[in-house]
């Protein structure tokens, strides 16, 4: 494309330059000439500039070569040990700019020579007619897609059998949400872990075999991962919270243009995910949350996922999320938002007896607020960030003159 668009520069700039130096991207296809110039590539020559979510602050163009991209399908293709060669269906309702789709739908497909049902977004309906229409075969996704499937209304009318294996990444996978899932379509739901960075998935748990509740489960073939301690930067033993640390083939080459940050990530050959883990003694591994969502009240630390486990237990709650919110005595506090199940009615009060019990005193909401969705990416990861900058804008409007909050709080 580039090699058409500079021979449309030289022959006909007046015609297509502009102001801004754009150029139609039709016209500049019709009017390439000739064969595109052979390019030398190597294993470790860039592929991609994938850039990060940019859930934590600014997106950050991740440097994935060829050598990454070919091992992380292979990978894929070796962990789904029982893929029948053109014979699976995969339903793509995740964007394939998105390094997850990438890899288990666009690049698995071509791997194991199979189909990919492609849906131009993720709308629940939608989803359950084309498992039921082209009997589906794999289905990789995030929580709230699942959620949705779960809840919706007519999920029993339509014929979900063909679901063999699903793969939940991208964000926690309540334990409530898989077991619901499973039991709607009778196959695997795991969950499994990856970053941009790693083009992306390290972890994930036994489709068959094995597996663990709650576990992002085991590194992938050729995947080494450990867990550091966030002072020391030295190994944990099992058992121990610290940061994840991955290297493998996967891992990107650099960020690019960015030497600062990748200083930040890549140390020693091995990547600083940001996420706090820890190992159990069988090699599962448990992502506690992320180091920038890490809740700080009276010196203690809370981690959102585990308030969030507790919360999605409630028979009436669809989603949740906690984040932490500024407090004067201790530091911070813990902020729910939850969103219920339609037809059902949920107060502060209802919410906190539940949690009675299952959470330690200082883990406890201080403040509940229920909403009808919450902020969501592309795939449908929650953003807390944009949870705690609507907390910002709230407690501003609350402190001007008449202002007041129109959600029920506590």
């Amino acid at each position: 494309l580039l090699y058409a668009m500079k021979r449309v520069k030289d022959k006909t700039h007046k015609r297509f330059s502009s102001r801004d130096g754009l150029y139609h991207f039709r016209e500049v296809l019709s009017r390439g000439e000739g064969a595109l110039p052979p390019v030398d590539l190597r294993p470790e020559d860039t592929a991609i500039l994938l850039y990060t979510g940019g859930t934590t602050g600014l997106a950050k163009g991740a440097e994935l070569t060829h050598a990454n991209l070919v091992a992380n399908a292979l990978q894929a293709r070796h962990w789904v040990w029982d893929i029948k060669d053109g014979q699976e269906v995969i339903l793509t309702a995740l964007p394939l700019f998105h390094s997850y789709a990438m890899t288990a739908c666009h690049h698995l497909a071509i791997q194991c020579k199979s189909a990919m049902v492609l849906l131009p977004r993720f709308e629940p309906m939608q989803v359950m007619k084309a498992i039921h229409k082209y009997r589906v075969t794999i289905f990789p996704g995030v929580p709230t897609m699942y959620v949705a499937i779960n809840h919706h209304p007519k999920a029993g009318k339509f014929n979900l059998a063909s679901v063999r294996v699903c793969i939940s990444g991208g964000a926690p996978l309540p334990v409530e949400v898989q077991t619901k899932f499973e039991q709607l379509t009778g196959g695997r739901l795991v969950e499994g872990y990856g970053l941009s960075e790693c083009s992306p998935v390290t972890h994930c748990n036994p489709i068959h075999g094995k597996r663990k509740a709650g576990s992002i489960g085991l590194p992938w073939p050729e995947t080494d991962a450990c867990v550091v301690d966030l002072e020391t930067r030295q190994p944990l033993p099992p058992g121990q919270t610290g940061e994840l640390m991955i290297r493998g083939p996967q891992v990107m080459k650099r960020y690019w243009r960015n030497p600062k940050e990748t200083a930040q990530v890549l140390q020693n050959g091995w990547l600083a995910t940001g996420d706090i883990a820890r190992m159990d003694e069988e090699g599962f591994f448990y992502i506690v949350d992320r180091k920038k969502d890490m809740i700080v009240t009276g010196g203690l630390n809370v981690y959102p996922r585990e308030i969030e486990e507790v919360l999605y237990e409630h028979p009436c709650v669809q989603e949740a999320a906690a984040i932490g919110v500024p407090d004067e005595y201790y530091g911070e506090h813990v902020k729910v938002y939850i969103v219920p199940k339609e037809g059902t009615h949920l107060s502060a009060d209802d919410i906190l007896r539940f949690c009675q019990g299952k959470l330690a005193k200082f883990k406890m909401p201080k403040e509940i607020e229920f909403r009808d969705a919450l902020p969501k990416s592309l795939i449908g990861k929650v953003l807390r960030r944009e949870l705690l900058a609507e907390h910002f804008a709230q407690q501003s409007r609350q402190a001007s003159p008449g202002g007041e909050c129109s959600r029920e709080q506590r």
